[in-house]
């Protein structure tokens, strides 16, 4: 049949519960005949992968939060069908962008998951005590992902039909929405979607440059550096903190008002009031609280008490997770079980409902299960007693906890687009701890390794599954083959982790991951919460019972308030100037919002304000990924030479200031100052020009 029954809307029904005997009909029925996987799709998905495995590898171990890679992706290939069609070519089908999609999400899917763990391995020095070399460090975080993500697909896929079918107009699909609405609206436009990404990207990218590159104003605003308020930061030790980066006003926009404003009352628990609380307390007073406390600045206590809490805090509101949504994981797991036993794919025929078939879906998860197995043995537990029997205990608990919380991942995706990856692997981390302790692993180094290796399997597959099924939402809605989103998106992980793991090592060279040995570092927030919990459980340190518990029990009260207990504790436990922009960026959106009182033109206007968030997370995020490639050719080769070559030094603002006569205290107040000034006008750029949008006329 030919692509003319391709509908150019969708379906009445495609957001709504579907009536007692109605069924859904996608945009592309499964009788017609529409370019799919073709060699335009291939490319241009690779392309976007290596992109955004980059971008999202920078900016999640920045701020610890990733970056939704559909969205900026969605627009980019509708951008490139309109401009393939202005060249006299096909425009892209629909079943092209979906693949594309597929094929190119990996880059967060993987990074997602491998941020939140792996660099751990530095944070611990762990590369260092073991002796590795870098190929062995490179497959170490290589494998693991590639595992997790390969186990999160074949364990979602007999959930399909659960999530995507049956619960249809059920599950809102908040971020599936968005991008298959610019699908949609995209697939009949000329790319004036894609230039508002383009201008905020470059926006964001030179804004950034400026910052980051040319010192010209802080990255971080700080009240300490204001005369008035700084004695009393000093004495009460309350001090506030401001990113100025254009990512995390993005970021803050796309995340919305409530969660943002969650996330920053847990940064202000931590640091208006715990902090106080502690501040008239001497350093041998503090070390009894916590003997990890270096000393009673404000930072040192921040990261010694008020971020264990926020640990204990994550760590309940992942069990909290799980408690809630047993009776979705069970449901979920009889329709799973069900088509399991009924044979392959259940005897469906039609090219919209298919999936990959379960006798491959078995033998893909025997070798990647024996292949893991013998990782295990032969490089993670090699040379330790019974090195079999924790082999065993590791492939089980990390398939048993990626099975688990595969359908949380997907459920809280499908509910909410955000899904607590980091809370559910500190408690896989945790557990597998517990459990190998007792089967005899060492405390040690080799050790710590074991147990990070599985919770680095389950945050690759409980990334996955969140990613995949919006996929398949979107695949489903429109009407793509769900076997070949599948399989696109299996095989694209390998590329994408590959990608993740060399910007992983390269950033560890060029910037690091721990801030108590660096300003500079980058947070890699998540990472140092699993080094912190190693470190207490199987490193020989000294488990802070005592913060783990307030955190727990902040999670409860949190829960019971019908807060997210996650989302606050993360707050407390991520640096405040990370927070605070978010807030800032979900304010302006929320003015955006309501800058009209006419829907449609509401709506135009907050619908570009996604565009150019997306714009400004993209371009700060490359700049970020590009600096960091300059400082590493400039410390390698041109620091051995002349002043001259010092081309980070040459590009610098605050070294020709000193120069010029300015003292250093001037220039670190300039820059304070002008820091804030520039986000602010930042702002008002993204306020403004999104009020220029016009609704859509139909």
């Amino acid at each position: 049949m030919s692509d003319t029954l391709v509908k150019t809307r969708l379906p009445e029904n495609a957001y709504r519960e579907l009536k007692p005997g109605e069924t859904y009909e996608p945009m592309v029925p499964a009788g017609a005949v529409v370019p799919e996987v073709t060699m335009r799709s291939i490319v241009f998905g690779i392309v976007m992968n290596i992109l955004f495995s980059m971008a999202a590898t920078y900016l999640a171990l920045k701020v610890g939060q990733g970056i939704e890679t559909a969205i900026p992706i969605s627009i980019l290939s509708v951008g490139l069908s309109g401009f393939l069609l202005k060249m006299g070519r096909r425009a892209s089908s629909l079943l092209e962008h979906v693949n594309i999609l597929a094929i190119s999400t990996t880059s967060g899917i993987v990074a997602g998951g491998t941020v939140f763990t792996m660099p751990a391995i530095y944070v611990l020095k762990l590369n260092e005590q073991l002796n590795m070399s870098r190929t062995t460090l490179f497959l170490e975080i290589f494998l693991v992902p590639l595992f997790g993500a390969v186990l999160g697909a074949i364990f979602l896929v007999p959930f399909r039909r659960y999530f995507v079918k049956e619960m249809h107009g059920k599950l809102p699909f908040p971020e599936g929405t968005a991008t298959n609405e610019i699908l949609v609206a995209g697939a009949s436009e000329s790319g004036g979607q894609a230039w508002i990404l383009i201008y905020s990207f470059l926006i964001g990218a030179v804004y950034n440059w400026l910052s980051t590159a040319m010192k010209l104003f802080s990255e971080v605003f700080t009240k300490t550096l204001i005369p008035k308020i700084g004695g009393l930061a000093h004495d009460v030790k309350a001090v506030f903190f401001l990113g100025t980066g254009a990512e995390l006003l993005g970021l803050g926009f796309i995340i919305g008002l409530r969660y943002a404003s969650i996330i920053c009352a847990g940064s202000f628990l931590s640091w208006f009031v715990i902090i106080p609380l502690l501040a008239p307390l001497t350093h041998d007073q503090l070390k009894l609280l916590n003997p990890a406390v270096v000393s009673d600045a404000p930072e040192h206590i921040f990261r010694a008490i008020p971020r264990n809490i926020g640990i204990g805090g994550i760590f309940a509101a992942g069990l909290i997770s799980i408690i809630k949504m047993s009776k979705i994981i069970v449901t979920a797991l009889k329709q799973a079980l069900g088509g399991l036993f009924a044979g392959k794919s259940a005897g469906v025929t039609e090219r919209t409902d298919e999936d990959i078939s379960y006798p491959s879906l078995l033998g893909v998860g025997v070798v990647v299960t024996i292949a893991m197995g013998f990782y295990f043995r032969y490089v993670v537990m090699d040379g330790m007693d019974g090195a079999w029997t924790l082999t065993l205990i590791s492939v089980a608990l990390a398939l048993g906890a990626a099975f688990l919380f595969t359908t949380v991942s997907a459920w809280a995706i499908a509910m909410i687009s955000t899904t607590p990856i980091s809370g559910m692997t500190v408690t896989t981390l945790i557990i597998t701890a517990v459990v190998l302790l007792n089967a005899g692993l060492p405390k040690s180094p080799a050790g710590m390794m074991a147990v990070l290796m599985v919770g680095g399997v389950v945050a690759s597959a409980l990334s996955m599954a969140g990613t995949l099924v919006t996929e398949m939402k979107i695949g489903y809605w429109i009407g793509a083959n769900p076997r070949k989103i599948q399989w696109s998106a299996i095989i694209a992980s390998v590329l994408a982790s590959m990608l993740v793991t060399a910007t992983i090592i390269f950033l560890s060279k060029t910037k690091g991951f721990d801030q108590t040995v660096s300003k500079d570092a980058l947070s890699a927030p998540q990472a140092n919460v699993m080094a912190s919990a190693l470190q207490s459980f199987v490193g020989g340190g000294t488990v802070p019972w005592l913060m783990y518990g307030v955190g727990v029990i902040i999670a409860i009260i949190m829960t019971m308030l019908g807060i997210s207990g996650l989302a606050f504790a993360l707050g407390m436990y991520l640096p405040m100037e990370l927070n605070t922009p978010l807030l800032i960026g979900a304010i302006v959106a929320e003015l955006i919002a309501k800058s009209s009182r006419e829907e449609k033109v509401s709506k135009a206007r907050s619908d570009k304000g996604m565009l150019v968030a997306s714009g400004f997370i993209a371009g700060g995020a490359i700049i970020g990924v590009f600096i960091s490639i300059l400082t590493a050719v400039n410390d390698e080769y041109f620091k051995k030479m002349a002043t001259p070559f010092d081309l980070m030094k040459w590009i610098q603002i605050p070294p020709r200031l000193l120069s010029s006569g300015w003292t250093e205290h001037s220039v670190e107040q300039f820059t304070n100052w002008l820091g804030l000034i520039m986000f602010l006008a930042l702002c008002l750029f993204a306020y403004v020009d999104c009020r220029r949008a016009k609704a859509a006329a139909h």
